[in-house]
């Protein structure tokens, strides 16, 4: 993998905080199966730097880190306390028309890195999701998690019959150019392959507070795998 200039991915700064633009397919802390992830990136540019919270390597986009302790402690107070705002943009498959629909089911984490919905002995979890575009076969949602457990949005709309593209984990198929274009040609001896090579989530806008109180909100824009999918789903309706 190429080496990524982080000061490219700044989306804000001050004292305090960085928020950036993660690209797919980095993990957010440290990997044991990749030197580069967003954390060392990030003390490479500021000694003391921790990331907040924590984005699945295949999601893109906005990242809040905290440039001292000091600033640490009271993000991590607001996470806590359910305080910050996190948007997320997803394409799922089929056409669907939610408007402020909350996700309300409880979700246990398994020992094997996935999760499950499970009643009993799962941990509150609360989504909100609105439609933003539909497609001929697909939609663009916006999703809102009141709390953040892991795979949370995944789970969610998986459980309400709206997997994401690409998410195998939780039953989303890949998405492939020639399910929508017509005379799709494939050259000879050649594979097609997926248009979006993971999972099709964006954390797209996130807004807390600093510590002075002033607010920080910002909105990330889409890597150029999310942007050729939607352009393709655009144009194929």
């Amino acid at each position: 993998m190429k080496r990524i200039d982080f000061e490219s991915l700044i989306l804000f700064e001050d004292d305090d905080y960085i928020v950036v633009n993660k690209p797919p397919l980095i993990s957010s802390l440290d990997d044991r199966n990749d030197p580069i992830n967003l954390l060392s990136l990030a003390r490479d540019y500021a000694e003391n730097a921790q990331v907040c919270h924590r984005l699945d390597k295949e999601t893109s986009g906005a990242i809040a880190i905290a440039k001292n302790p000091e600033a640490y402690r009271a993000l991590s107070i607001q996470f806590e306390n359910r305080l910050v705002s996190k948007t997320y943009h997803a394409v799922v498959d089929g056409i669907h028309d939610f408007k402020e629909k909350e996700i309300d089911v409880p979700i246990l984490v398994l020992g094997n890195g996935s999760v499950t919905i499970n009643i009993n002995r799962g941990k509150e979890s609360n989504t909100f999701v609105n439609t933003l575009q539909v497609y001929k076969a697909h939609t663009l949602l916006s999703c809102h998690p009141i709390t953040g457990r892991m795979h949370q949005i995944r789970i969610h709309l998986s459980h309400i019959g709206t997997p994401i593209i690409g998410d195998t984990k939780y039953g989303g198929k890949p998405f492939f150019l020639s399910s929508i274009k017509r005379k799709y040609n494939l050259k000879r001896y050649t594979e097609e392959q997926p248009l979006i090579k993971r999972t099709a989530l964006h954390s797209f806008g996130l807004r807390f507070e600093k510590r002075d109180g002033a607010e920080v909100s910002v909105e990330a824009p889409y890597p150029k795998d999310f942007n050729v999918l939607l352009k393709q789903l655009e144009k194929n309706v």
